[in-house]
């Protein structure tokens, strides 16, 4: 029978330069308001006794150690900018905790890149201290960690194709730009969504707010939050003041329970 233990943790919720930029002196990246600090875009998932990663960025183990994460059973991964695959080389810690390879759940697209960016993981003979991890290649079809089923949702980052996933009644969409409605249909009905958004002004491959606000009435989750802000979308406060009631600004370290009852 399936355990009904389900939570998320935001790990990181900014862009890919995170906030605050480097050797930016702006209000935002100058702001004393934790939640005006944002590392890489990714998100802990705890499931069923298990804990999953959506997408290692370069600060995945900075999340890591932040949360005290002692166990991880796998990561999901997005799309392959190296702001969401970068961090993959410290799953190592998990390898001599565990005695175990780490799954990755990748496109083919993703499995590519891993492969070119970590060449030495997948050489024929290999270093003894090097990452143990086993490739699942998925597609825009379901598939399941465990006895959990899990439905990708498929968005277009400009002209990439970019994975967003639903779990039970939860939605995680990262780097979007156009969903079709096709795809808008796998979101429909959904309790909490995160959804990308980047700033105020329009941006080539990214929602901002108006486009987010846009996709959230349509789909109408029950709540959502927006992710993967960028310094000059303004102050955490400045933002959620201007929100509708059922939309909120995400920040790491924010935890939200969707344990059924």
């Amino acid at each position: 029978m399936r355990n009904n233990k389900f939570s998320i943790t935001v790990l990181g919720s900014g862009t890919s330069q995170g906030v605050p930029v480097i050797a930016c002196d702006c209000d935002v990246c100058t702001s004393d308001n934790p939640k005006d600090k944002r590392l890489r875009s990714s998100l802990l998932v705890s499931l069923d006794e298990e804990n999953y990663v959506i997408d290692s960025g370069p600060d995945f183990r900075q999340q890591m150690l932040r949360e005290k994460v002692k166990s991880l059973r796998g990561i999901l991964y997005t799309h392959e900018h190296k702001d969401h695959i970068a961090g993959m080389d410290d799953v190592r810690a998990f390898n001599y905790r565990e005695k175990r390879d780490m799954e990755l759940f990748c496109s083919e697209d993703v499995e590519m890149a891993l492969r070119r960016e970590f060449s030495y993981v997948f050489l024929p003979n290999t270093h003894p201290g090097i990452p143990k991890v086993n490739l699942n290649r998925i597609n825009n079809e379901p598939f399941y960690l465990l006895n959990e089923k899990v439905i990708p949702i498929q968005v277009m980052h400009h002209k990439m194709p970019v994975f967003g996933f639903r779990i039970r009644d939860f939605v995680y969409i990262t780097d979007a730009k156009t969903i079709s409605e096709i795809e808008r249909e796998k979101v429909r009905g959904t309790k909490i969504m995160f959804i990308n958004s980047l700033r105020l002004e329009e941006h080539v491959s990214h929602f901002n707010l108006e486009e987010a606000l846009a996709f959230i009435e349509d789909v109408k989750p029950e709540k959502a939050y927006l992710t993967h802000i960028s310094h000059l979308f303004g102050k955490y406060e400045d933002i959620q003041k201007n929100l509708p009631e059922n939309v909120f600004l995400a920040y790491d370290g924010l935890k939200i329970d969707l344990t059924i009852n």
